[in-house]
């Protein structure tokens, strides 16, 4: 067992980084290489902009090349309580802003040309209780009563033509939803805005930013960057001077594991629709069938940061999960285990604006890869001059209560949310 993401593993090498130091001016340095920070980089540069992002580690090397491989509408809360929570009208703007970012990446796989096994299957979230079916119906019919009318229930006892588990009461399809491999569609991303002239430096972290006349100056290890601006696509990142940021976000651990080859026979029986698969409960289960035939199992197995023997752990608890969803792969060899953190924000909704005076977005809790790249794109043309609206840029974002910076409380979430599974 490889404890390496499948998606990294598995993606074509980058040759588009810059080998020289990273140094000069420019009218954007983006910060951060996943796919928020990719996608600005190459709407910047196509326009013309003078384009220098720097990157950590590797270009999607945390939460764009550690996730589920779903790019999905439908927000991250159930439609109808965020009606109640927010008010019909600012609800349907968020929906239909995810349903444009779905919109956003197909376009960028056209336009580029991006070979990512791409496919528009749709989105099944499963009821993990009864209870839960009776309150995806009322989503159900909030969604097509506002936004989206395709949407469709399909009851228990036409869920195992859908999925072969006993373990579910039915389900709510979005249609407008797909999956793709996020290695491929990454690396894609990361040569285009290259094409485009943008200049990527990997291995180089942020290790300060200050104003200065004109403008900013960014510092790394390998040298000085001054930029007219500053865009920062850092999710989660626990390096570089962003406290301000971390006191915002809670880095929730994300594990998933990918079994051995399943054949076609196998495949057809399991997940016969080869949609993406979410489950009902909060700290629940999703899963989708790879471009090369395995079984991808992920959830938020343990409330704790990824890495070292956290993956290990988690490994173990999502291949028990896995056999009890699906008793006929009980047993079945793991051949990838990895984790990654989650930019959970407080209220579970993308944040971006301008903090002293730099670009930010982030906070996507979870469904990051849709709103990721169009928020990048977004928030791009709005650096451009071009004033998109969107709904999460004039909100206030205060800081979590107790938080400064380390995630002390995440057990403390964890046991809530399980209890909470528990009652409803």
């Amino acid at each position: 067992m490889q404890f390496d993401s499948y998606w990294l593993a598995t993606a074509p090498a980058f040759s588009g980084a810059r080998q020289t130091p990273p140094e000069g001016r420019y009218d954007v340095v983006v910060v951060g290489g996943g796919f928020t920070g990719l996608s600005a980089a190459r709407t910047l540069a196509r326009s013309g902009a003078r384009v220098a992002l720097i990157e950590a580690g590797r270009v999607i090397g945390e939460a764009s090349g550690r996730n589920g491989g779903q790019c999905n509408t439908g927000v991250a809360q159930d439609y109808a309580s965020l009606v109640e929570q927010l008010g019909r009208e600012r609800a349907q703007s968020h929906y239909r802003h995810y349903a444009e970012a779905v919109a956003s990446v197909r376009q960028v796989i056209a336009e580029e040309r991006i070979e990512c096994d791409y496919r528009h299957h749709g989105k099944l979230k499963l009821a993990a209780k009864p209870e839960h079916y009776a309150k995806l119906a009322r989503s159900a019919e909030a969604i097509a009563r506002d936004v989206a009318p395709e949407v469709e229930l399909i009851p228990r006892d036409m869920i195992r033509h859908e999925v072969d588990s006993p373990l579910f009461h039915g389900g709510l399809l979005q249609k407008n939803g797909g999956q793709m491999h996020m290695g491929r569609f990454g690396i894609g991303l990361a040569e285009a805005a290259v094409a485009h002239g943008a200049q990527l430096f990997e291995h180089t972290p942020m290790r300060g930013v200050a104003r200065q006349a004109g403008g900013y100056r960014v510092t790394t290890p390998a040298g000085t960057l001054q930029a007219d601006n500053v865009l920062l696509a850092t999710g989660a990142s626990r390096q570089g001077p962003l406290g301000w940021f971390r006191r915002r976000l809670a880095p929730v651990g994300s594990f998933i594991v990918v079994t051995a080859p399943l054949s076609e026979a196998q495949c057809r029986a399991l997940l016969p629709q080869r949609r993406a698969y979410v489950t009902s409960r909060i700290v629940g289960h999703y899963f989708r069938l790879t471009p090369d035939n395995r079984l991808l199992f992920g959830g938020r197995a343990r409330f704790a940061m990824s890495g070292g023997k956290s993956d290990t752990k988690s490994g173990e608890i999502l291949r028990r999960g896995l056999g009890h969803a699906f008793p006929s792969l009980a047993g079945i060899d793991i051949d990838y285990c990895w984790g990654g953190l989650v930019d959970m924000s407080r209220d579970r909704l993308p944040h971006a604006g301008r903090h002293d005076g730099m670009y930010y977005v982030m906070g996507y809790s979870g469904h990051g890869v849709q709103m990721s790249v169009h928020m990048g794109q977004r928030l791009a043309e709005a650096m451009l001059g071009q004033r998109h609206a969107y709904p999460w840029q004039e909100r206030h974002w205060p800081a979590i209560p107790g938080h400064f910076g380390k995630p002390w409380f995440l057990p403390l979430v964890g046991g809530w949310y399980r209890l909470q599974d528990r009652w409803h």
